[in-house]
């Protein structure tokens, strides 16, 4: 599916979000700004948003893995024409079973992927597992608003503009159709805090996104004894 709609998923992003999608990552990122040149690893990268403005706003050193071929190519595109080679690679690879040696990271991002992930708890558990004693995740993702009349509207548009709009201009409608289902399947607020606790991790930070349509969660792995 993601393959499919590799070449019009940055388009549609921000076409759909009326570009707010970049605010939000912007404010993922600078969750990390206590770090010094981190070295990060971004799941489920995508087309490489998140990766690169890791690197312009903190001065990292990225890895982005991603199981869609397609959306590394974009990336490694995005990447090649940003002339920055030296600092951000990508390769394909499995969330739920990352090629890393444990303790790798200082941090582990991921913007709206964890929600695809077939096995959740296995998928945040290997990403603790590559992560550094003290080291930080942080997870930006859509989540469900709460609040009369906006929630009633989100989903008015979520689930009929949004799969309309993307359909028609991706070719692809069924990706579009996920979206939303897969929304609604999804843990949020506390009850996701509750899988990064049984993860390992300790949250220590859940900011809500513009009345609640995303959410980005912080969490930290605790220095063992």
């Amino acid at each position: 599916m993601f393959n499919n709609i590799a070449g019009k998923y940055d388009f549609l992003n921000h076409f759909l979000s009326m570009g707010i999608d970049k605010l939000w990552r912007k404010r993922a990122i600078d969750s990390l700004k206590h770090l010094k040149e981190p070295y990060i690893l971004d799941v489920a990268t995508g087309t490489g948003d998140l990766a690169i403005m890791a690197h312009k706003r903190l001065n990292a050193k990225v890895t982005g893995v991603d199981i869609s071929v397609e959306m590394l190519k974009v990336a490694e595109k995005k990447i090649k024409d940003s002339d920055l080679e030296d600092v951000i690679d990508v390769a394909e690879g499995d969330s739920e079973n990352l090629p890393f040696s444990d303790e790798t990271f200082d941090a582990v991002t991921v913007a709206f992927g964890v929600r695809n992930y077939e096995n959740l708890h296995k998928g945040l558990s290997e990403m603790a597992r590559v992560l550094k004693p003290e080291g930080r995740m942080v997870i930006l993702e859509f989540s469900r608003p709460a609040v009369f009349p906006f929630r009633q509207l989100y989903f008015f548009y979520f689930k009929k503009m949004l799969p309309f709009f993307g359909g028609m201009i991706s070719k692809d409608k069924a990706a579009y159709e996920y979206l939303p289902e897969s929304v609604l399947n999804f843990p949020d607020g506390e009850a996701f805090d509750n899988e990064l606790r049984k993860a390992g991790m300790t949250p220590v930070k859940r900011r809500k996104q513009t009345f609640g349509i995303a959410t980005i969660y912080v969490a930290e792995k605790q220095k063992t004894q």
